[in-house]
């Protein structure tokens, strides 16, 4: 799976808004000096985020962005969503309905593995997980020693 920029900075973009939102709406030009995103770039992004009814923005002086509902209830998997296209493909489609044959034909259940498996870590971590550095315990231990499923 690819994570690109614009994902990257859409999670950072709710970060920084659920981070500062107690103190009312978070202003973009805010959230770009933190993150380092580029202003025009996050322009998009936070469109695309409010279209993906993930973010709400208020105009004037007092305006700005708010999350459109808790943290907790906003997955990395909702915001890939809200800015890119599904979770996982193979080939542009779901690998129970491409055809497999002779020695080959393993080889769906590891693209169905996988794909189970990114959609699992997507799904189950939140942006309010991520905010108080809290990883679901499964996250935590794949990263703890990346190299230990490899070593089996």
């Amino acid at each position: 799976m690819h994570i690109t920029a614009r994902v990257d900075y859409a999670v950072r973009t709710l970060l920084e808004i659920a981070r500062g939102q107690a103190a009312g709406s978070v202003k973009a030009d805010a959230i770009a000096t933190a993150q380092q995103i580029p202003p025009k770039v996050l322009e998009t992004v936070l469109g695309e985020l409010r279209r993906g009814d993930l973010v709400t923005s208020r105009r004037g002086p007092d305006g700005g962005y708010r999350l459109a509902r808790p943290a907790a209830e906003i997955s990395v998997a909702d915001v890939i969503r809200a800015v890119e296209s599904p979770l996982a493909s193979v080939r542009g489609q779901r690998p129970e309905n491409v055809k497999y044959a002779g020695v080959a034909e393993p080889l769906q259940q590891v693209w169905i593995a996988l794909r189970v498996n990114i959609r699992s870590v997507l799904e189950n971590v939140s942006i309010a997980d991520i905010a108080a550095d809290e990883l679901p315990g499964f996250v935590a231990s794949l990263t703890a020693d990346p190299g230990a499923w490899a070593r089996r």
